[in-house]
């Protein structure tokens, strides 16, 4: 079960992290002892946790249980086995060897006891009067233990205190006869219930987190970086990326005669620019913004999202210019060409070689479509010159500067861009015409993007002021930055 966290931040001393400066050589880091450096970790992950909790609804914990063919899941097997078998040698000796069964059966005790609520006021008394070890130990020494009724009373408690999911695991119980795999079922079911448990009180949290979240997030986060010599180095190096190349944007536009030319950089032009960086982000990259870290793992996710699906509007967009409206309007072509293209798709992300071959197999998945639709209307069929044109032009999107590709990234980014400026209470922009086919997924895209962009400016906007201050606005100008949260 996992360790407790803390569900609120506070601001005793005694809760920030303490990292001891002891001396060292003039010019080398400052080192900690290993109870500064445990305490840093713990709020690290208090935050990561409560963050966690805040921004993933479907957030859970789940039973860990190695693979059974890893060697992990092997030692796993064995070492149970064998406990297990021991318990059976003793309680088939004559007389039976209770010893085991009683340390077992206190723990039984204890889980049960930490499922308890406050207000299991009754139940809580009926359980230290029942399985009062004091007694048990007695009975054991005079041959009277009554093991069936103790694990009937077990059984009976777990049933009113598991969620009704887990009804089907308690009928089960009831059916076993023997002792030794009672026991062992018991401790399963009662793993299970904890598990339960905690995700109960994790869907109860969630609600006051919400409340705090902000707060609560930007004060930890301000704990870290009092024990963090290298302070916002990569946030800063990042928004500076951001803020170069929204300058060159600006410029570009300064030279041209449009009347739409914009003035000086904005500090929510320069952050919008910036997140966008981060669907685009090199996973290699180790110097990841400090002020995103905790959503990596989402923000790749959704940038790997995004790549399949400019591929896919790719593909879908040459199809038609090329097969023409007569085969790609036909009813039911496109919803069968689009699973098919995307169950290739899926994997390549991570190596080029596997791209190219995804794209030569959706070429021939193409082509073979393409053909059944056109000869299952008694249609001429298409050129062969045509098909192969097709053909080769998929398999050339593999390359970032393909000209379709880019053309379909360019109107993603624009989609996606002007959902950040509209901001969470506005209805999403309009798509582009070549967006259409994959509008819904490209819309739960955006969505989930800006939510997550939104909440990380919310709580790192104070941390982002002073940084796109001194690089927008440097000393002696005159001040007119927008809120950057």
């Amino acid at each position: 079960m996992p360790n407790q966290r803390d569900e609120a931040a506070d601001d005793s001393p005694a809760d920030l992290p303490c990292l001891e400066k002891l001396d060292s050589p003039t010019g080398s880091p400052p080192t900690a002892s290993l109870s500064s450096l445990m305490e840093l970790e713990n709020c690290v992950s208090n935050l990561s946790l409560a963050h966690e909790i805040v921004v993933n609804k479907d957030f859970c914990f789940k039973p860990k249980s190695p693979p059974t063919d890893s060697l992990e899941g092997r030692v796993t097997e064995i070492v149970h086995r064998a406990f297990w078998d021991s318990l059976q040698e003793q309680l088939n000796t004559d007389p039976p060897n209770y010893s085991h069964a009683v340390v077992l059966l206190q723990e039984v005790k204890n889980m049960l006891q930490s499922l308890l609520l406050p207000g299991h006021v009754r139940l809580r008394s009926q359980l230290e009067e029942v399985l009062d070890m004091d007694l048990i130990r007695q009975q054991v020494d005079h041959g009277a233990l009554d093991l069936p009724r103790l694990s009937a009373y077990i059984i009976n408690t777990m049933a009113s205190l598991c969620a009704p999911v887990r009804d089907p695991h308690i009928r089960a119980l009831r059916d076993l006869q023997d002792p030794v795999e009672l026991l062992r079922e018991i401790f399963r079911v009662l793993g299970l219930m904890k598990t339960d448990m905690v995700n109960f009180t994790i869907q109860s949290l969630r609600p006051h987190l919400l409340q705090q979240a902000v707060q609560y997030e930007r004060t930890k986060f301000q704990q870290i970086l009092d024990q963090q010599s290298a302070s916002l180095d990569y946030t800063s190096a990042w928004l500076q990326a951001a803020a170069s190349g929204e300058a060159m944007a600006v410029r570009a536009q300064s030279d041209s005669p449009a009347p739409d030319s914009r003035g000086p950089v904005s500090p929510t032009a320069v952050l919008t620019r910036a997140y966008m960086s981060l669907l685009h982000w090199d996973q290699h990259d180790q110097k990841y913004p400090e002020t995103a870290l905790m959503d990596r793992a989402r923000l790749d996710a959704l940038g790997q999202q995004l790549q399949m699906l400019v591929l896919e509007a790719s593909v879908l967009l040459l199809t038609s210019a090329h097969c023409g409206g007569s085969v790609f309007s036909l009813q039911g072509f496109v919803g069968k060409l689009r699973p098919a293209i995307a169950a290739l798709l899926e994997g390549s992300h991570n190596r080029e070689a596997d791209l190219k071959a995804a794209l030569l197999g959706i070429g021939d998945v193409v082509l073979q479509q393409v053909t059944e639709a056109v000869s299952g209307q008694g249609g001429a069929a298409l050129p062969q010159e045509n098909l192969d044109l097709l053909r080769g032009q998929i398999s050339e999107l593999w390359k970032h500067n393909n000209p379709v590709r880019t053309l379909i990234g360019e109107r993603v980014q624009g989609f996606l861009q002007a959902m950040l400026q509209g901001g969470p209470a506005k209805r999403s922009p309009e798509l582009p015409a070549s967006l259409r086919l994959v509008s819904a997924e490209l819309a739960e895209l955006g969505t989930a993007f800006e939510r997550i962009v939104h909440f990380n400016r919310t709580v790192f906007g104070p941390f982002f002021a002073p940084i796109l201050r001194k690089l927008l606005f440097p000393p002696g100008e005159t001040e007119t930055a927008e809120d950057s949260r």
